[in-house]
């Protein structure tokens, strides 16, 4: 199956990342189911979702909502957009339902709190993933603005894709292509996924220092490397 025909899955996909994903490929036509520990809550948000898009654009939407681990029953094709702290748990629980062979997009950051209960800095966590095995993890989406992200406009801004799986790596590349004005590029290992996680960290200061919505560009690569 191919990443235009099947489904996407995002698992905590009613906090704001989640949402403005969830509304960016839904305008792309793709298909979305947004999951959540409360099945009725992740329904709720897609029909919000479904309104916004229609108000705008008139068209249909192709997103429900479900419990996490029926999400995952659903879709071979996960991304995951909990907090960092309740990333472990939840894969956890979601053990028994992920299907081998699934791709797992992974846009969390460990952050930890600083002054005033604002994210400043990252944690030190464990080296390897919590996902199950025969599982393909790929990092990404960390740097995109939610407030953005559940916006109108173009985003102006690289995602870079970090995983040890070339298919599903170029799989998470052309999911990030569908969101107008934001290009993908293949970063490396997924163990690679440390430094983007140090570089959301210093995004979130800038934004909070400059009140703004700041992103990355990298520049000076040749067009491949962009596609």
């Amino acid at each position: 199956m191919s990443e235009a025909s099947r489904p996407i899955g995002i698992l905590g996909g009613t906090g704001p990342a989640g949402m403005g994903l969830a509304l960016r490929w839904a305008r792309a036509g793709e298909t979305v189911i947004l999951g959540s520990r409360d099945a009725q809550r992740a329904q709720q948000t897609a029909a919000q979702i479904t309104d916004k898009i229609k108000a705008n654009s008139g068209m249909p939407a192709r997103i429900s909502g479900m419990e996490n681990s029926a999400v995952c029953a659903a879709s071979d094709l996960l991304v995951l957009t909990v907090p960092f702290e309740g990333q472990a748990s939840l894969l956890k629980q979601l053990k028994p339902a992920i299907r081998s062979g699934s791709i797992l997009i992974d846009a969390t950051v460990a952050l930890a709190a600083g002054v005033g209960g604002r994210a400043s800095r990252t944690l030190g966590v464990w080296q390897g993933s919590a996902a199950p095995k025969g599982v393909s993890v790929v990092a990404a989406f960390h740097n995109l603005s939610a407030d953005l992200l559940n916006g109108d406009q173009t985003i102006d801004c690289d995602v870079i894709v970090c995983g040890d799986d070339p298919e599903a790596t170029q799989i998470a590349r052309t999911l990030t292509a569908k969101i107008p004005g934001v290009r993908a590029i293949d970063g490396g290992k997924l163990e690679n996924a440390r430094i983007l996680e140090q570089i959301t960290a210093l995004l979130i200061g800038l934004n909070i220092r400059h009140k703004g919505h700041g992103g990355i560009r990298i520049t000076g690569l040749p067009p491949e490397a962009y596609q």
